[in-house]
């Protein structure tokens, strides 16, 4: 008798093996992105809580174009990028794939055709040290240092949420006389395990010179 049997005595075995074959996956993928503590470097210059000014340390993202909607595009996007940092990469000078750590948050920032989704590489990584994606819509960027305004909030991250929030961190950042890049990013730290009330999720907009 093996554990499903132990388990699950009633169960129809065959069905239960299919599911737990087809769910270990997805749930490999957010124990690891659960696991994964490191997020971008930053200092905050001002604490105005939710909001804040940071400076960032220049960092490395995996990034991928998408089409579609906010949702699709976010789910999409982060299956490819999984898919690069868990192997789908062949490391320069090994001839072998890599496995990378996963850091948090996952962020979309919308564009004039779709969406960019990106994974900010843990910081020991640089585009001269990571592996090569093996899927030509994953590209790597360098991103140097830069200042940013944050708000935080939790619950879902729904077209309505990110607009009120979106406003929410303009009005803040306009009444202190800070100039803003035109693109606010969507910032989630958790797995959608995670219940609403207890997620981070923040909208980044980029400080101009």
């Amino acid at each position: 008798m093996n554990w499903l049997e132990c388990t699950y005595p009633n169960t129809d075995l065959p069905m239960m093996r299919r599911l737990f074959l087809l769910l270990s996956p997805l749930l490999f993928l957010f124990c690891e992105a659960a696991m994964a503590t490191e997020e971008p470097r930053y200092t905050v210059l001002v604490s105005d809580p939710p909001f804040e000014v940071r400076r960032y340390a220049a960092f490395t993202v995996a990034q991928t174009q998408m089409q579609g909607d906010f949702d699709a595009a976010s789910s999409s996007g982060f299956r490819r990028i999984a898919a690069y940092i868990f192997g789908d990469n062949l490391q320069a000078g090994l001839g072998a794939q890599r496995k990378i750590s996963m850091t948090a948050p996952v962020t979309v920032t919308p564009e004039a055709e779709g969406w960019r989704v990106h994974f900010v590489m843990p910081s020991a990584e640089s585009v001269q040290t990571l592996p090569q994606p093996l899927n030509p819509q994953v590209t790597l960027r360098p991103v140097p240092e830069h200042e940013t305004v944050s708000v935080r909030f939790s619950g879902f991250t729904t077209q309505a949420s990110i607009q009120e929030q979106t406003d929410r961190l303009k009005t803040w950042a306009q009444a202190r006389q800070l100039k803003l890049s035109t693109t606010a990013q969507i910032a989630r730290y958790d797995d959608p395990f995670t219940l609403p009330w207890n997620r981070r999720n923040e909208i980044l907009i980029d400080l101009l010179p």
